[in-house]
């Protein structure tokens, strides 16, 4: 199966936000190459919110190009087979942190943001940090830092905080 087949039945098994999934569906089915940075006219993106529930946590990036906390993430690649897959590689090798793991259950959110490159159709997982995990600051950052939940509003967009209040209620 091919990364964007993948894609596909990953949105058709979505249950939420039904336009949304709608829009992602509708663009890959009018776009064959939407999985990739090189479609201008928006492409698939795949994110990991890095969470450690036991200290009430989230690790965010301050992103080089956007200047914004984010959760990690990030285009595609020709050697990802899942979305699942590309969101897991992404989260470790933007926190540097070995051995996360996403939560069960699929995407925990859509979210759709215009980028200087196009716009991003992104899929979000939530990925645990294993205990005593120490995360380590990538090229693709300016910082990396562990915020508490209720500080994660003082610092990021809306987004981010819409994924964390997804997130702790997969939990």
């Amino acid at each position: 199966m091919s990364l964007y087949d993948d894609a596909v039945l990953v949105l058709k098994e979505y249950e939420d936000q039904e336009e949304l999934r709608q829009t992602y569906l509708d663009h890959l089915a009018a776009h064959p190459d939407g999985m990739w940075k090189a479609c201008k006219n928006g492409h698939l993106t795949a994110s990991a919110l890095v969470i450690d529930p036991a200290h009430g946590r989230v690790l965010l990036t301050l992103h080089k190009k956007m200047r914004m906390w984010l959760q990690m993430g990030g285009h595609c690649e020709p050697t990802d087979v899942t979305l699942a897959g590309a969101a897991l590689r992404e989260a470790t090798e933007e926190s540097g942190i070995a051995g996360l793991t996403l939560l069960p259950g699929g995407p925990v959110r859509l979210d759709r943001h215009h980028t200087p490159c196009a716009w991003h159709l992104d899929v979000q997982y939530a990925a645990l940090a294993p205990a005593g995990a120490v995360e380590a600051i990538s090229d693709e950052s300016l910082d990396l830092r562990w915020f508490a939940y209720d500080e994660v509003a003082d610092v990021a967009d809306a987004s981010v905080v819409r994924l964390l209040d997804a997130t702790r209620t997969r939990l």
